[in-house]
């Protein structure tokens, strides 16, 4: 079985990677993985189990009951812990504040990380594009094609603040800011680690992103296929 091609995309908080690798693996006839929902449904797992989410021992004991199963279709996929579909409720307000402190686990990182690997060696389709927090250092450092999708700070909180109707862009801009800070604690995502290449769309709309994105996947096709390669 061949092996799919992966796509590595790392970013911060409102750099639009969950919409922008969705496109991207629609155009290009990839799957599409949400490493993020896994943390999500992790922390609504431990909420469900009555555990203490500050209580590092106490998140750990929930992995051996964490039956996940995740679709890699990015045209819509769903969420499940056992036979309960999560898709809706991992992305609740309450979830959201809680996911950064299971996501700082070193054990539940390690967890879920082979979980990630697993399922982008199953992928039946010719690639995958994943994306997350440290997929390009991390997860699949050994990627194809690692890319980080970045915008400049504003650019970000206005994109975030016209995704959450009736939220202001200082209430986003704080939460945004807040979670990144968390999150910059385990991982590396803001700044690109070498071999992984930057695109900034501050000046770029959905489509042009999309477009700057395939461009990077297209030249490294055209690398490893060109005479001498």
């Amino acid at each position: 079985m061949e092996i799919p091609v992966v796509v590595a995309v790392d970013g911060p908080a409102g750099s639009g990677k969950s919409s922008v690798s969705k496109a991207v693996a629609k155009r290009l006839s990839y799957g599409f993985l949400d490493t993020g929902a896994a943390y999500r449904a992790l922390a609504w797992h431990v909420e469900a189990s009555a555990v203490d989410t500050d209580d590092a021992d106490s998140v750990v004991s929930c992995l051996p009951s964490f039956d996940y199963r995740i679709g890699t279709d990015p045209a819509g996929y769903r969420v499940h812990v056992g036979d309960t579909d999560v898709t809706e409720a991992i992305r609740d307000p309450e979830i959201s504040a809680v996911v950064s402190r299971v996501a700082r686990v070193p054990e539940v990182r390690t967890h879920l990380i082979e979980l990630f690997r697993s399922i982008m060696a199953a992928e039946r389709r010719p690639g995958i594009v994943v994306e997350g927090r440290d997929i390009t250092t991390v997860v699949a450092p050994d990627a194809p094609v690692r890319i980080l999708l970045t915008a400049s700070e504003e650019v970000r909180m206005a994109r975030r603040a016209a995704e959450l109707a009736g939220s202001s862009v200082a209430v986003v801009g704080e939460a945004m800011r807040k979670r990144d800070a968390a999150d910059s604690k385990v991982v590396e995502f803001m700044t690109a680690a070498e071999g992984v290449t930057t695109v900034d769309s501050s000046d770029l709309d959905f489509e042009q992103t999309v477009d700057a994105v395939i461009a990077v996947v297209e030249a490294r096709r055209d690398s490893e296929t060109s005479p001498g390669a």
